[in-house]
């Protein structure tokens, strides 16, 4: 009696095994190959050829970035480690990590890294590439 029982026991949980495994499958989907009901809105003015980039920067202890412009390269550059010293014409900011700063159109500015361990800028900014 007791090998009957282990048989049946044996046959059910298999058969539970294969019903749950059959009713998964059925639950299963395969992922979609088209979009449906997406709205894209338009594209933004004057990004047509532009790239987004995203890049890591070092600036060495004693280290400047020269005098620039963000005139066609708007840009948001986060300091992801240290402190460095942003100069916008007569202004100057201290840029700790964590912080960011938006530089758009009109931004002429320089860094200068007068800390003694290196500063890691994470910058995004969109460009034209060079043809």
């Amino acid at each position: 009696m007791h090998e009957r029982f282990g048989s049946a026991l044996v046959g059910n949980v298999f058969g539970i095994a294969i019903s749950l495994s059959i009713g998964a499958s059925a639950f299963a989907q395969q992922p979609p190959a088209e979009n449906k009901g997406v709205r894209v809105g338009p594209e933004i003015e004057g990004m047509a050829g532009r790239q987004l980039r995203m890049r890591s920067i070092t600036l060495e202890p004693g280290g400047v970035f020269a005098v620039h412009n963000h005139k066609d390269r708007p840009a948001l550059e986060i300091v992801s480690k240290g402190s460095v010293t942003e100069f916008r014409g007569d202004a100057r900011r201290e840029v700790v990590e964590g912080e960011s700063v938006i530089s758009d159109r009109n931004t002429t500015h320089w860094w200068r890294n007068d800390g003694t361990t290196p500063v890691v800028f994470t910058v995004v900014d969109v460009f034209n590439p060079p043809k």
